[in-house]
């Protein structure tokens, strides 16, 4: 370790260390918690891929700024050794880059005053993109941007398409400098790139034949494209332009189309290339396809298979509730004799079924409260976007007794808090009852036996995280 004098880093950022890993090179080395690291190898650093990406030497030398000091640290890496550093930011530059596009279905342009200002910035990183499966659009880079995704080989990507033809995509994004993207999707998969890629459909400007040449083109460059993810446009009350969701029987004949289009794909390609999200599923009343349907592909996070692996988890939570109850020494210790489970419209007629089902396999009380979007409207039927005013009024208003079982994703922040900025402590002392989260029946049989480490007591003043009032 030596003091490293020779260059002026002081307006250098770095990236700034908040966890070191036990075991790993780092705490071998002695690297600490608030350490700034300014450079590998001569290399500045952006982020964490150019950490991985300069890191993966056997030999390295670490800049690190502690306090005011300057500190380079050597260090050789053993064979598979971990560098074992977590940042407090994936990107040490800028938190995050913004989008340059004005998309009239852009759920930012969309979103109600008065929210935290988080929810107002349009990111767009294609950085994120690579570390966390966000789409991103491509129209904001520049070359630079360009080498690294070549020369670091960051794939797979996540690409928001919407539409291939080129004029066309221009006036979806409202971005007349946006460039031509069959080109960019080229150029990535002649450097073996992979990409998944997601069309947001929106009736009457990029449907239909639209649509239809979008999927074609895409599948042109098969294999570098590995699937594509075809989404309804979700509007707000919000929502200025002309735009509109898809009917029921829209919805049908889309969902129905694409599904036509699998066979195709799977004869020629091995797999069904194309996937509709569960949304088109839940509102053209269709049954959700098994988990083979999407061949393996992680786009969970863009809504394909939430709802079959609900289902398949049920199926096999039920058995295991069955078994315990026909143990003859089994005495239920249940925390609460009813329960009331909050959703999202979208999903209330598959929870209500379930949720039926478990009250006879327990002979307790349950009900479901589809829970509608007031603040946001609606046409907003997913439980991520579900506020906490809005659920604690219409509990107030429909009744609730026993436990109160609010969906995970309505927290799914890490702060853990709600859209409008309230914690599930706060809720169950709005309600004067104890809360639980779930993301699965397994969830609700959990908090149900006391087994649940996400259950608020507004009596006791319990919560799971820390950082709550």
């Amino acid at each position: 370790m030596t003091l490293f004098r020779e260059i002026d880093w002081t307006t250098r950022v770095g990236g700034e260390i908040s966890q070191i890993v036990p075991d790993s090179l780092a705490e071998e080395i002695g690297l600490q918690v608030g350490d700034v690291l300014l450079a590998i190898n001569d290399n500045e650093l952006q982020d964490v891929i150019d950490v991985q990406f300069y890191a993966a030497e056997e030999y390295l030398e670490l800049l690190i700024r502690r306090g005011e000091e300057y500190l380079l640290y050597e260090a050789e890496r053993e064979y598979g050794q971990e560098l074992g550093l977590i940042f407090a930011h994936p990107t040490f530059d800028i938190d995050i880059r913004r989008c340059n596009n004005l998309c009239e279905f852009c759920f930012v342009l969309q979103m109600a005053p008065r929210f935290r200002r988080t929810l107002y910035i349009k990111d767009d990183d294609y950085r994120y993109s690579f570390l966390f499966g966000h789409f991103v659009t491509l129209t904001n880079l520049d070359e630079h941007d360009w080498w690294r995704i070549e020369t670091m080989h960051l794939s797979p990507l996540y690409i928001s398409v919407h539409v291939t033809d080129w004029e066309l995509r221009k006036q979806f994004l409202r971005n007349e400098k946006a460039p031509d993207i069959m080109t960019q999707l080229r150029w990535l998969a002649e450097r073996g790139i992979q990409m998944h890629t997601q069309l947001v459909v929106v009736p009457g400007f990029n449907d239909d034949v639209w649509l239809m040449r979008s999927i074609a083109e895409l599948e042109s460059l098969w294999p570098a494209v590995q699937s594509i993810s075809v989404v309804p446009v979700g509007l707000t009350k919000q929502h200025k332009y002309k735009m509109r969701p898809h009917t029921p029987q829209e919805a049908a004949a889309t969902l129905d189309y694409v599904l036509n289009l699998q066979p195709q794909y799977q004869a020629r390609l091995g797999v069904r290339f194309v996937y509709p999200t569960d949304e088109w599923y839940l509102v053209s009343g269709h049954e959700v396809p098994p988990l083979e349907a999407y061949d393996g592909q992680d786009l969970y996070e863009n809504g394909l298979g939430m709802v079959r692996r609900f289902l398949d988890d049920w199926q096999e939570v039920k058995r295991e509730i069955a078994a315990a109850l026909q143990q003859p020494d089994f005495a239920p210790p249940y925390t609460a004799q009813s329960i009331t489970l909050v959703t999202a419209t979208l999903f209330a007629p598959v929870l209500m079924d379930a949720a039926a089902q478990l009250a006879q396999l327990i002979s307790l009380p349950i009900q479901v409260l589809p829970a509608l979007n007031r603040r946001l409207g609606e046409t907003i039927t997913v439980s991520g976007l579900l506020m906490a005013e809005d659920v604690i009024a219409q509990l107030e208003e429909t009744g609730y007794s026993g436990l109160v079982v609010l969906p995970r994703i309505m927290f799914d922040h890490p702060d853990k808090i709600s859209l409008d900025d309230m914690t599930p402590t706060q809720v169950a002392k709005r309600l004067n009852c104890t809360i639980a989260l779930a993301d699965t029946m397994g969830d609700v049989w959990d908090a149900l036996i006391g087994q649940s480490k996400v259950v608020f007591d507004p009596q006791l003043h319990l919560t799971l995280y820390a950082n709550q009032p």
